[in-house]
């Protein structure tokens, strides 16, 4: 008979005695409660021999936290316990402790009371009660509250640890929390920030961006997740190009890394720069077929493609090299960490730097400044110190155009000190910008609004005394008329603009060429008419700041470091490039290593091309070589040891420069006869002759 039926049985043989009314819900309850137990023991029965093999499989998962394995082990050791005879207050604890009900059936069957009994049963549970509450906690919560204690000891010291390495690191680390921004470094980056997807997604809404794309097929190919670019489906199949990544040494928190070229990529380069010699698109065309992610031809293509106004393919190159690179990072390697550094003397590191810069450009010119200004901040944190794309002459204006004065701010502050950056035209002039628009934000207090309006007034003034000379080509390319009394002052006349060195005319074309756009507002425009009158009137009233101004122009700004004129050709602004030197514009620039450090630091050299010997050509082939213009009659090699062939050969080259000559005389003397007009009035002009 089963116990279902023994059960009902009791239950009749107890509905016939006579029953109290304040044991009848007591009773009910306890009928409700064994009968539901009841039919769990009875479908536990049934399925055991089927869920064996899931038990066991579940038993053995979910070891990866030590917490849950010690509090398993102690679980265990409390059923064994109470299997094996334990009280049945050890019994009701582990049943009440257990949440998960995994304890063995039978155990329990065999630590319940006797069922005919209810009134005491629930005595001895209130009795049970009373005494976990006087007696403490049972050794399962014990060992459960010392599991959280140690919890939440290692957080603390975790948490002590991170807050340790930020405060020894300063500006360098960056802090995964979301605190304020003042508890970040100045050059943070953020992983989300870097795709511009996210900005798009602000602006027109996530619907907008992400409506044409489909979902991702099953069938696709796995592909490595990357922060700086997506991989496309139209893109080759991505196989290892040679490239890799080594860390050099890491020295005071700071990870110093470097790429390397396998010996097949530096074949690869060879044969790149021999494309690139023969000033034919077409050879590099052919080289990236072969090599579809070969970085410098890749980057060397884009500018090609831009050229011909074919920006989105431009653009899906740049994004290919910077897969190729990010494929190839070192494990240790973060871009949002700041403590990575790259050297840019060596030339397998400059190709990172100029396709960064490439790619934030396009970012820029697509509408995503916030993107851009992180791309900034990272190409800056890659060598803060010698800053060789000079990021400082861009940083200004991706803030302006983010409306991140804040941050702006702060990094003036922060790296004045040590970098002098109220030296430089953009910064003196941007945090003034920075300073006027925080004061007309709608949220500011009117206390702190005046107070940044006067600021913004006096920094303002001070940047118009220190350079003069870009107020007039500024208010140019604004389209804007000024005041007769601005023009034919002397202060902001043409003489301010003829007087500064070429190094400052540099900076002021840089800045005036790339930020005129961020003056063109109509409250901006009010405000800097007003600061040019107060100037005016210090300029008259003779002013010590205007002639302490004037003595630092003269003494600063002799020549532009080199770095500035590699960021001034990577930036394209017409107005800085034509103040460029002749040092510079008369030197051959290639695209993809734009004037290339002197002091480099070269891991491989190119072979030397083997020339042929005078003697092995013949007069007429010579006379045709010499028509290319890479012909160098000097550069001919020829044995030293054998007189006979170097007697041949100077007289062959004599023979040659003779006829060179003569033919120089001939069509200098080369004169074209116009045919004789007859000047008849009565002619007919549409008469045949």
């Amino acid at each position: 008979m089963s116990s279902r039926a023994l059960r009902r049985l009791k239950g009749k043989q107890r509905g016939q005695e006579a029953l109290d009314l304040g044991d009848l819900g007591v009773e009910e309850q306890r009928e409700r409660a064994g009968e539901a137990e009841a039919e769990e023991l009875d479908e536990d029965v049934v399925k055991l021999p089927k869920n064996s093999k899931k038990a066991k499989r579940n038993t053995q998962k979910n070891f990866n936290n030590i917490y849950e394995l010690i509090c398993d082990v102690e679980n265990e050791s409390v059923n064994e316990h109470t299997c094996e005879g334990g009280s049945d207050h050890d019994a009701d604890a582990a049943i009440e402790e257990n949440d998960n009900g995994a304890m063995d059936k039978k155990c329990l069957q065999e630590t319940l009371p006797d069922e005919g009994a209810p009134g005491d049963r629930v005595k001895k549970k209130k009795k049970k009660k009373k005494r976990k509450k006087a007696s403490g906690e049972s050794p399962v919560n014990q060992s459960m509250l010392a599991t959280q204690g140690g919890r939440n000891a290692a957080k603390d010291d975790i948490d002590a640890l991170l807050e340790t390495i930020e405060h020894s690191n300063g500006l360098t680390l960056q802090n995964e929390g979301y605190g304020g921004s003042d508890s970040r470094p100045v050059l943070y980056v953020e992983h989300r920030n870097l795709n511009p997807e996210t900005e798009l997604k602000r602006y027109f809404g996530a619907r907008a961006v992400l409506g044409d794309q489909r979902p991702r097929q099953r069938q696709r190919q796995f592909q490595r997740s990357t922060w700086m670019t997506i991989p496309k489906d139209t893109w080759p199949r991505f196989s290892r190009p040679g490239i890799s990544m080594n860390l050099l040494e890491s020295r005071d928190g700071v990870q110093h890394f470097t790429f390397e070229h396998g010996r097949d990529y530096q074949q690869i380069q060879f044969k790149f720069l021999d494309a690139v010699e023969s000033m034919d698109p077409n050879n590099i065309v052919a080289l990236v077929q072969m090599n579809p992610y070969h970085i410098d031809s890749l980057l060397q293509l884009s500018d090609v493609c831009r050229i011909q106004e074919d920006q989105e393919m431009a653009r899906d190159l740049i994004e290919r090299a910077l897969y190729s690179f990010e494929c190839a990072f070192h494990p240790v390697f973060s871009l949002t960490s700041g403590t990575s550094r790259l050297d840019y003397l060596r030339p397998e590191n400059r190709a990172f730097f100029l396709a960064v810069y490439k790619h934030m450009m396009f970012l820029e010119r697509r509408g995503c400044p916030r993107t851009a200004l992180e791309y900034c901040k990272l190409i800056l944190s890659l060598d803060p110190d010698s800053d060789p794309l000079c990021m400082l002459l861009l940083i200004d204006f991706l803030s302006m155009r983010s409306r991140e004065y804040h941050s702006f701010l702060r990094l003036y502050q922060e790296w004045e000190l040590h970098r002098n950056l109220s030296q430089l035209p953009n910064f003196t002039f941007s945090v003034a910008l920075s300073h006027f628009h925080l004061s007309q934000e709608e949220e500011t207090e009117p206390e702190e609004r005046d107070r940044l309006k006067r600021k913004a007034d006096l920094l303002l003034q001070d940047a118009l005394i220190m350079f003069p000379g870009v107020l007039m080509p500024l208010l140019d390319l604004c389209t804007v008329q000024p005041d007769s009394a601005v023009a034919s002052h002397a202060f902001f006349g043409p003489r301010s603009q003829i007087g500064q060195s070429p190094a400052l005319a540099e900076l002021v074309g840089l800045y005036v060429g790339r930020n005129h756009s961020l003056w063109r507002e109509g409250g901006v425009l009010v405000w800097l008419e007003e600061s040019v009158k107060e100037v005016l009137r210090r300029v008259d009233t003779n002013d010590p700041l205007v002639e302490d101004c004037q003595n630092k122009r003269k003494q600063r700004y002799q020549s532009a470091p080199r770095n500035i004129h590699r960021h001034v050709l990577l930036s394209e602004v017409k107005e800085a490039t034509s103040t460029l030197p002749l040092d510079v514009t008369t030197q051959p620039v290639m695209s993809f290593d734009p004037l290339p450090p002197l002091n480099s630091v070269a891991s491989y050299t190119r072979p030397e091309r083997p020339n042929l010997g005078a003697s092995n050509e013949n007069t007429l082939s010579l006379f045709f070589r010499s028509l290319l213009p890479n012909f160098n009659l000097q550069g001919v090699q020829r044995p030293e040891d054998d007189l006979e062939v170097a007697q041949a050969g100077r007289e062959l080259n004599q023979e040659v420069n003779r006829l060179m000559g003569a033919m120089r005389d001939m069509l200098a003397n080369i004169q074209f006869q116009e045919p004789p007009r007859e000047d008849n009035p009565d002619r007919d002009e549409e008469e045949w002759d």
